[in-house]
């Protein structure tokens, strides 16, 4: 996913584009209100500081809503309910208060994502390459040729799939494919992943994102 990032402090917009793209996402920053309307078309989702030096993040939002319907998160120090409550009515998708945690901020972006998708969310094939995952029907096929999957390694590509060119945490996979993980799901996970990554037979498609997980396909 795309993200445009408007921080104009310059330590919060480091943490917070190095952890976007350790994640997978590509991203843009800038530090102004003008320079947000340059790039709303080029983003996904726009995540917004209110407190500006050129001017009013509720402007900036109120702008955005009357000419894109890109998805917005704001990330701001203003938390008094009267400003929450703007933030929303203005129509932000989700309003976060500063300082927040890193991992409660990306799964906020992955939970605007995901009802940004709408219908998208349920389509029931996915192709990276010429590799199509049939979700619904649970098959596989490489250069229109069947692949035949476990359960289980369907089950983890299809997790990864479904969220193609992002980047999905571990936990986030042991848990839609496992539920509550018992001892030894973790090493059966990567045994699993070295067989898919083997009956595929496409190198660098099933990555591995340092320290955190998953990404099937390049970044979007």
């Amino acid at each position: 996913m795309r993200i445009l990032v408007v921080e104009d402090d310059p330590g919060v917009a480091a943490a917070v584009v190095d952890a976007l793209r350790a994640r997978g996402h590509g991203v843009l920053r800038v530090a102004t209100a003008a320079e947000v309307a340059e790039l709303r078309c080029e983003v996904d989702l726009v995540l917004l500081d209110l407190v500006l030096p050129d001017g009013d993040g509720l402007d900036v939002l109120r702008d955005l809503r009357r000419a894109s319907d890109v998805s917005v998160l704001v990330l701001t120090a203003l938390g008094a309910e009267r400003d929450v409550v703007r933030g929303l009515h203005l129509g932000a998708d989700d309003y976060l208060v500063k300082p927040v945690r890193l991992r409660e901020l990306l799964a906020r972006i992955d939970a605007v994502a995901r009802r940004a998708l709408g219908p998208t969310a349920a389509r029931t094939a996915v192709e990276v390459g010429d590799v199509r995952v049939e979700l619904d029907a649970r098959r596989v096929t490489v250069a229109g040729a069947e692949v035949a999957l476990t359960a289980k390694e369907f089950d983890i590509l299809a997790v990864l799939a479904r969220r193609a060119g992002v980047a999905v945490s571990r936990e986030q996979v042991l848990d839609e494919v496992w539920g509550r993980a018992a001892p030894g799901v973790s090493r059966s996970l990567d045994v699993h992943l070295t067989s898919l990554r083997t009956k595929l037979g496409r190198p660098g498609l099933l990555a591995t994102v340092r320290g955190f997980g998953y990404r099937l396909g390049g970044m979007t």
